[in-house]
Parts: C-alpha cells; sequence; structure tokens
C-alpha cells in the first residue's frame, strides 16, 4: 500500500483464526495491525488512538459491532472513521442496516481475503489522498516525496532524513495534534526504543530548517503534543 506511514488497522473480531489470518495478510501489505477480540476492548482502544481503518465484525462479546459502529459515528474524533463491517448477515435488510448505522463498506463471511484487501487499498485512499500523493503543500511549505526535496516559499530547504519523515507526516495530517508517543510510532518505528524527549530535539531542528525568522507552522500543544498550526496558511 502506498503510504507516507504504515496505516494503522484495528481488527474488532472474535474469531481467532481469522482476526489472524487477517493480521498476517495486512501486515504483508505493509499495515500496523491490533486486534481486539470484544467490543468494549476495542472501544477504549479506540479512545486512546484513532486507526486509520476498522474492520468491525457485526457480532462481538461485550458490546456488538453495530452499537459500537453508532458509537464512533456519535463522537467528533471518529465520525470520519473507515469502518468495513465483517459478517455472517448477509440478508440484504442487514447490510442495509449495518451501511445506515455508519459503515463505509460490508463483507459478508465467508469473504475472498484479496477482495477485502482491495477494499481496505481503496477505502484508505478515498479517506487520505493526501497519503499518495507525490507531491505535498502545506501553505507556503512544499514537499515532492518522489524526489526527496522540500521547499518553502519556493527556497530548497535542506532537512535530514528523520525531520524529512517527521514533516511528511504532519503535513499528511494538518491540524491534528499527534502526542510524543505516536509520532514516535509513526515516525520512527513501533520497534525503535528512544526516549521521547528526541521528538523535541527533532522537532526543533526541523523548526530551525523551516527557518526561525518566518512564522512557525509548527503548533506545540502544552501537555499534549505537536501539531501543524492549521491557521498558519492564513497568516
Amino acid at each position: 500500500m502506498l503510504a507516507a506511514a504504515k496505516p494503522r488497522i484495528l481488527i474488532a473480531e472474535d474469531e481467532e483464526p481469522l482476526s489472524l489470518l487477517l493480521r498476517y495478510n495486512l501486515e504483508a501489505e505493509g499495515c500496523e495491525v491490533e486486534v481486539a477480540a470484544r467490543g468494549d476492548e476495542a472501544e477504549l482502544m479506540l479512545r486512546e488512538h484513532t486507526p486509520d481503518l476498522l474492520l468491525l465484525d457485526w457480532m462481538l462479546p461485550g458490546l456488538s459491532g453495530i452499537e459500537l459502529c453508532r458509537r464512533l459515528r456519535m463522537r467528533r474524533e471518529t465520525e470520519r472513521l473507515p469502518i468495513i463491517m465483517l459478517t455472517a448477515r448477509g440478508e440484504e435488510g442487514d447490510r442495509v442496516r449495518g451501511l445506515a448505522t455508519g459503515a463505509d463498506d460490508y463483507v459478508v463471511k465467508p469473504f475472498s481475503v484479496p477482495e477485502l484487501l482491495a477494499r481496505v487499498r481503496a477505502l484508505l485512499r478515498r479517506a487520505k489522498p493526501t497519503e499518495t500523493a507525490e507531491l505535498l503543500a502545506f501553505g507556503d511549505i512544499e514537499l515532492d516525496r518522489s524526489q526527496h526535496r522540500v521547499r518553502r516559499a519556493g527556497k530548497p530547504l535542506r532537512l535530514g532524513p528523520t525531520e524529512f519523515r517527521l514533516l511528511e507526516f504532519l503535513m499528511s495530517n494538518p491540524g491534528r495534534v499527534f502526542s510524543r508517543e505516536q509520532l514516535l510510532d509513526r515516525v520512527w518505528g513501533r520497534d525503535v526504543y528512544i526516549d521521547e524527549r528526541t521528538v523535541d530535539v527533532h522537532v526543533g531542528r526541523l523548526r530551525k530548517a523551516l527557518g526561525e525568522s518566518d512564522p512557525d507552522p509548527i503548533r506545540t500543544v502544552r501537555g499534549a503534543g505537536y501539531s501543524l498550526d492549521e491557521t498558519y496558511p492564513a497568516r
């Protein structure tokens, strides 16, 4: 899958063989995958971190998938979260109910794994078109993924590889606040064990590379983390 960072997918499925199969295939596609076997467990995980896509079984212990979907659509943080409903209920009325509750797609078990992966790719592309674009723009900042170049107000900037990835990720999610832990996961990767304060160091380097005398597009949210200031382009 084409993406600036690995797409994060949550599988809410109580059939362990199926969740293991989906996890294996999605990780082979380059995704980061988490699994919840209960609806209430999935709800807690979604309150801590919002993934890029949710694969949601209709029938879950603790909290049904249909009820979880309804609750997610009522929360601002997850109202646009891409959701694919997985279910053995193939009647037209059930499909209509699932889509009416807020699911973006509906897959009836048993299903073809390649077909499901194709649906995941398509939904990720629709949900985050900036993650497949070669050129990102934010205010007077332009980032070219293919040539690994950054310009501000038409002037080329020299960024280290980590600062480039950090800026690329922030430009893919303008306005959204990310904690240091989230930035470590998405920019450095989960298998890298470094102190969260390392994020502060690289944010400082990125700010310096962008030009300290210019308006700062990076917003520090005290006690929360960092984001690209969505008011910056209007300055």
